[in-house]
């Protein structure tokens, strides 16, 4: 029977690479499979009905509404001129000096990171940043690159991760914090070097014989003006908030939209503005939610007793216990978090997470270390993953070309994630 679910979900994955159907259609689908192949009844207890679809659907509401408060102080960012202004001010204080520029836009790039994700992240910082490092020379992939690792260096304080690690692998929020820490110093040090090595190695490319380099249309905001200073600290007050005090994260987040709204609107246009980004932020945050439903569901289809009981002997027969192996083989497998494989954690890879932790293959706390260090490489590199196509093309250049010059950098950086979690959690 394990060797059957396996087969459903290497269809599953087929499904999805070859974009036959969404991920999130697929995974409910290939739920629903597991479910039946696991002998679970259509109704009561560990059913199809009322176990997979009705419980597993709403399992991960904590991080749908963590992605939408994220989103909503993306919003606010944007609208306000608080993202664009950061960056502006980096660029103007690095003149020509591509590399000082690259370092600016690669420092704000992570401060946006750190609130929200996805494409949103990349065109706060991007929409600015990107031709503005072109335009001092900097290569097109090198300056999306830039764009995508920084956001990846923010990524482990990102508060809708923590919260999405912490609910779909039941661990408490200081534990994945705790990881998050570890695995911070790899990803900042992996971006830094990626624009020291990728600016020095290409060299400088005269901006007049760049077409993304050209004349864009100067936003509303950029003819309003900058935002207030103190406002520009909107990004730092959830993370002061859920690192300093330890304030939990959806009071963190609703902190930081209040006051980014307090520090840039006038009172009787609050009203107003709050309402149009919440709205704004429902059609950014609609599509993660969805997949967020999806990936609920397909947890716990496979923490079904019949489930586990197929693929513990199969997956403990393939899963390394020796730490030298551990991370061998899981830095091996890098590549199969690319293009929605199976071991991206936003997809099929959430479900084999869930299978590793009911069988008791691995503790959670190991099985987190692997999906975030994972998740640190399908940020940047996966040219199918939304921030890496937008980045690539707002620049002038394909997801491939980013994904080649940036994958070796966040290798490194998974490589890290494993040995941290080897060492520590074997």
């Amino acid at each position: 029977m394990g060797v059957v679910i396996l087969l459903v979900m290497a269809a599953g994955v087929a499904a999805m690479l070859t974009r036959k159907l969404p991920t999130g259609f697929a995974l409910v689908l290939l739920a629903v499979a597991i479910a039946f192949i696991a002998g679970a009844p259509l109704t009561g207890e560990n059913s199809v009905l009322d176990t997979v679809l009705q419980e597993g659907a709403p399992a991960l509401a904590a991080t749908m509404v963590a992605i939408l408060l994220g989103s909503w102080l993306g919003k606010l960012l944007d609208e306000t001129g608080i993202a664009g202004t950061l960056v502006r001010k980096i660029v103007e204080f690095g003149g020509d000096r591509p590399v000082v520029v690259a370092l600016g836009v690669l420092a704000v790039s992570t401060l946006v990171g750190t609130v929200t994700g996805s494409a949103p992240a990349a065109m706060l910082a991007g929409i600015i940043g990107i031709p503005a490092m072109i335009a001092v020379g900097i290569p097109k992939v090198t300056a999306a690159g830039t764009i995508l690792m920084g956001i990846a260096a923010g990524m482990p304080f990102e508060l809708p991760i923590w919260q999405f690690f912490s609910t779909a692998l039941e661990l408490p929020v200081p534990t994945v914090r705790g990881f998050m820490l570890k695995l911070f110093p790899f990803a900042l040090a992996a971006a830094v070097l990626f624009v020291l090595v990728e600016t020095r190695r290409r060299g400088v490319e005269h901006a007049w014989s760049l077409k993304s380099a050209s004349a864009r249309p100067v936003s509303r905001r950029e003819q309003l003006g900058d935002a207030p200073w103190y406002a520009l600290l909107t990004p730092v007050v959830p993370l002061v908030l859920a690192l300093g005090f330890e304030v939990a994260i959806l009071p963190s987040m609703l902190a930081g939209v209040l006051y980014a709204l307090l520090t840039t609107t006038r009172p009787r246009e609050m009203n107003k503005r709050l309402l149009r980004t919440l709205y704004g932020a429902f059609e950014v945050a609609a599509a993660p939610m969805v997949l967020f439903i999806a990936i609920g569901i397909l947890l716990a289809a496979v923490k079904l007793p019949g489930a586990v009981e197929s693929l513990e002997p199969l997956v403990k027969a393939v899963s390394p216990q020796n730490p030298v192996l551990f991370v061998l083989v899981f830095t091996l497998l890098v590549p199969l978090c690319l293009y929605r494989g199976p071991l991206n954690v936003f997809g099929l890879g959430a479900g084999i997470a869930g299978v590793l932790i009911a069988a008791g293959i691995y503790p959670a706390v190991a099985v987190l270390g692997l999906a975030t260090s994972y998740n640190q490489v399908f940020g940047v590199s996966d040219p199918t993953s939304t921030q890496t196509v937008w980045s690539a093309q707002y620049a002038g250049v394909t997801p491939q070309q980013v994904m080649l010059r940036t994958l070796p950098y966040v290798w490194a950086v998974a490589l890290g994630g494993f040995c941290v979690t080897a060492a520590t959690y074997l």
